[in-house]
């Protein structure tokens, strides 16, 4: 059966996960990191993709990405797994595929932008690998929310409008860090790339089924068949 399209679109953000083989890990020292980092800098330069946010775990990798033409993402992974790969399998002298599959990837509507930004940039916490989202290295924190330097990021415009000045917007951005995601919203994002559809408003899923002919929404999980009764 052939697969189904990803859903696409310019200039809107998408949410890309990617996953090593059978869960094993596809970080082993940090000059693996930087090897991808490194990679992800070139390909997003080279296919137009501004990236807003990251988090390389040791067996998967989170990115926050707006492409700026129709393809531009997949071109952009292409090269990195490629590169990377490569690097990967050279340098612990393996063969074969590295990567669980296609990546995931979710179109994500400017009102989610912000929560799946500190959802990507939580995602070690959440892991137990560190008490607090500064204590990580390989992650977009500290630049988006300590003002690191970091050529990787593009802020986003509702990142942007958080306040008058970058020192502002990262203050707010911080702020935002005190508060737990709400169970329904890290079900709704975890759902949503798991199904690779469009996160957002009503409003937003209806732009996306326009322009894209497709049904946008994630399905709910499928209730338990309810068995029948027997009649006393």
């Amino acid at each position: 059966m052939p697969r189904s399209p990803r859903f696409d679109l310019a200039c809107v953000p998408q949410h890309i996960i990617q996953r090593g083989q059978d869960g094993h890990a596809c970080f082993y020292s940090p000059a693996d990191y930087r090897c991808y980092l490194v990679q992800l800098l070139h390909a997003s330069s080279r296919w137009d993709c501004a990236v807003h946010a990251y988090a390389l775990m040791p067996n998967h990798v989170h990115l926050l990405v707006t492409p700026s033409h129709v393809g531009a993402l997949a071109h952009m992974m292409q090269a990195i797994g490629r590169n990377y790969v490569s690097y990967f399998n050279a340098t612990y002298h393996r063969t074969g595929t590295l990567w669980e599959g296609r990546f995931k990837s979710c179109l994500i509507g400017d009102d989610y932008l912000l929560v799946c930004q500190r959802y990507i940039e939580l995602n070690p916490v959440r892991a137990g690998l560190v008490g607090e989202p500064s204590a990580y290295a390989w992650s977009s924190y500290a630049c988006n929310a300590l003002g690191l330097p970091d050529p990787m990021i593009v802020p986003h415009a509702r990142y942007l409008a958080l306040g008058k000045y970058l020192e502002q917007c990262m203050r707010a951005y911080r702020q935002s860090f005190e508060l737990d995601i709400e169970p329904e919203v890290l079900r709704d994002i975890r759902m949503y790339i798991q199904q690779q559809r469009a996160l957002g408003s009503l409003a937003f899923q209806a732009r996306v089924e326009a322009a894209l002919g497709r049904y946008a929404r994630a399905r709910p999980a499928h209730r338990p068949r309810k068995q029948p009764q027997v009649m006393q």
